[in-house]
């Protein structure tokens, strides 16, 4: 087995920080910049999707640059082939839209942390009984704040990151329905602006997300 203790730490990090930046289709050669942009606006985890041309690449310079200030891990890890793929990059965390059984097991072989993609009830327990740490409840944008209330109630102690739909005006909401961190992407990370050098843009977002669940 892997060290558990670094898996407990990573969800700890998210448990504190509440906020995983999403990297999908983001350039080579304008990573860097959004990066350091998001970290200066408070930003701790920061996911590159294994879909994104030279996500590798990307989560290996990453992981020298910023280890210090910020966690990198991979997204979209479909199965055990992308997560092998993203540990050997260095990966510290793996966010899935699916449940794969085989993929939390290989985490925890490597002592990286898995949170699963789940929808319902039933795959929510399954991801727990495998060992994972936290699930990802996806699509949050379609299935809605009171879809969360309501399976909150009998599953009320599984650490749930929501992802989908999270925005400035309703993040707050997430949290009070029973999110303990959220998954962000265009809502928080605008491509454009990176492609245009409007860094600081990026920063001052990021900031303005970061601050609202400082106090929650």
């Amino acid at each position: 087995m892997g060290d558990a203790t670094s898996i407990n730490e990573m969800l700890e990090k998210l448990l504190e920080h509440k906020i995983v930046a999403i990297l999908r289709g983001i350039e080579d050669d304008t990573a860097d910049g959004a990066a350091e942009a998001l970290i200066e606006g408070g930003i701790q985890l920061m996911e590159v999707t294994m879909n994104t041309a030279g996500a590798t690449t990307i989560i290996e310079r990453w992981r020298t640059k910023y280890g210090n200030a910020a966690s990198i891990g991979a997204g979209t890890v479909l199965d055990v082939d992308y997560a092998k793929r993203a540990i050997d990059a260095g990966a510290q965390f793996l966010i899935s839209p699916n449940l794969d059984e085989e993929v939390i097991a290989y985490g925890q072989e490597r002592g990286v942390a898995v949170w699963p993609g789940v929808m319902t009830p039933t795959e929510i327990v399954r991801a727990l009984k495998a060992g994972a740490g936290a699930v990802k409840l996806f699509p949050m944008g379609t299935l809605g704040i009171g879809y969360l209330k309501e399976i909150r109630g009998p599953l009320d102690t599984v650490p749930i990151m929501a992802t989908g739909g999270v925005d400035l005006s309703n993040i707050r909401d997430y949290f009070a329905a029973g999110a303990n961190a959220v998954g962000m992407g265009g809502k928080l990370i605008s491509l454009d602006w990176v492609k245009e050098g409007k860094l600081d843009l990026v920063t001052e977002r990021a900031r303005h997300f970061t601050e609202a669940v400082r106090d929650l």
